[in-house]
């Protein structure tokens, strides 16, 4: 079989909160506990979801996502994500048809089945209707005819009889029925602020749960069914992405000949990193190396760099503040010079406070919680040269939070936005680029690039 003719299914739901990841995640731990190698995705920038993703099949969990990435590259990822593997599953994002706001089918769960050619799975909520599932399902097969609506899984079904009445529905529909499931909440797994819990946190019951949800897959699912359904799909003409052959022209610069250590921020209070980011960086000649700042009180020894990127500091933010060797080993490296480049979690670690805790004071800044969640897709532009982006770069990026910033942007702001708004926003003194905004390097490798060449000169004793 080629890269390209990978079989693979789309999970979607006609809305949120109808089980599309409770699904998604049981069919990857079943087929992966059947022997399959599962190479998991997600349509949008999400990054909880990809690390249950993760747990069931034992690969990264990647995202798919046409805004911040585009359209183009969507299918090159996929197929670098699904090197390998005998089975795909994409998991998508809200409706099957919802998108970015304002731009049609941008970012969408349809959008991505279309560009990946890919069968479509619909997960209902079947708890409080019976033949309407059928007018349902009907309405959504026949919306858009490039979306291929090859099947669905009947979620939160009450009893014996309400699946008979839910089959008997949808037999006039056309549209097989390939699983049904129980509402059951012994496999759930629990909420906060910003979505569910991260696996992080958790891994112990996130275990638990992951297997749950295989056993619950396996009992109300028609598997073979599926897998059969994921093999009926063509070849895709694309190349799979590959990160060396990315960057060497949008970096503009050589491998350095000594590799600079750049520590990667993780563990429960900081889960988020795009997979791509860390092979980037690699391929540009740095060493990575992670480190957990809740747990390690030194960087790695030599590190030259810094990479923080999201999460939960506002959770942790006592444990973080306990940890002043850490904090005063960061403030050190940023004084110096090498750089680092903090997204949302890390820009508020490196700020001086979050709700009254200290942090590692190297922004002249102060974060608190508040109710008011901050949510959407943004247009961006680097208003001069720093050590993450050349002046002019233009970027598409995402925000997500529940947390001020005052103030919100320094002296030199780390972007402009430039839509859906118009305003100013985070860091960039020395080496140090921060801000709320999320990017995915895989849309503008030469970010990587310039980091790993700014930790080189470092290494050299020229930074």
């Amino acid at each position: 079989m080629s890269g390209g003719a990978v079989p693979r299914l789309v999970i979607a739901a006609p809305s949120s909160g109808a089980g599309k990841t409770t699904v998604a995640t049981g069919l990857m731990a079943a087929f992966t506990e059947a022997g399959l190698t599962v190479s998991p995705h997600k349509v949008g920038p999400d990054y909880i979801d990809p690390g249950y993703h993760s747990l069931a099949t034992g690969r990264p969990g990647r995202n798919l996502d046409a805004f911040l990435c585009g359209t183009d590259r969507i299918a090159p990822l996929f197929l670098h994500g699904a090197a390998g593997a005998d089975l795909a599953l994409v998991e998508g994002v809200m409706g099957l048809f919802d998108g970015a706001s304002d731009r049609g089918e941008l970012s969408s769960t349809a959008q991505v089945a279309k560009v990946l050619r890919a069968p479509v799975v619909l997960v209902v909520d079947a708890s409080s209707q019976s033949r309407s599932v059928a007018a349902l399902v009907h309405g959504f097969a026949s919306w858009d005819p490039e979306v291929r609506l090859a099947g669905v899984i009947l979620n939160k079904v009450g009893s014996d009889r309400h699946e008979q009445l839910l089959r008997e529905a949808m037999d006039s529909s056309g549209v097989p029925v390939l699983g049904a499931l129980r509402r059951d909440g012994r496999a759930g797994t629990p909420s906060r602020h910003l979505g569910l819990v991260p696996v992080a946190e958790r891994r112990a019951e996130a275990l638990e749960s992951v297997g749950e949800l295989a056993a619950r897959i396996r009992e109300g699912c028609d598997l073979p069914a599926l897998l059969a359904l994921a093999h009926s799909v063509p070849e895709l003409p694309d190349e799979p992405w590959d990160p060396a052959t990315e960057l060497a022209p949008a970096a503009g610069t050589a491998v350095p000949s000594a590799r600079p250590r750049i520590a990667v921020a993780g563990g429960p209070a900081f889960t988020f990193s795009y997979a791509e980011h860390a092979e980037l960086l690699a391929v540009a000649g740095a060493e990575v190396v992670p480190f957990d700042p809740l747990r390690d009180e030194h960087l790695p020894p030599g590190t030259q760099g810094l990479v923080i990127g999201g999460g939960f500091p506002e959770v942790y933010a006592p444990e973080l503040s306990a940890n002043a060797p850490l904090r005063a080993a960061v403030a050190e490296l940023a004084a110096s010079g090498a750089p680092v480049s903090a997204e949302c979690a890390g820009l508020l670690y490196l700020s001086r406070s979050i709700d009254g805790k200290p942090m590692c004071g190297v922004l002249p800044a102060e974060a608190r919680m508040t109710e008011r969640l901050t949510l959407g897709y943004r247009e961006a532009v680097a208003l001069r040269d720093n050590t993450l982006a050349a002046a002019g770069t233009r970027v598409r990026g995402h925000e997500f939070h529940r947390t001020v910033l005052e103030p919100g942007a320094g002296a030199d702001p780390a972007w402009g936005l430039t839509h859906p708004e118009r305003r100013v926003e985070g860091f960039v003194a020395g080496g140090v680029h921060a801000s709320y905004l999320h990017v995915h390097w895989a849309a503008e490798p030469a970010l990587a690039g310039r980091l790993v060449a700014s930790a080189a000169r470092v290494a050299a004793g020229r930074g």
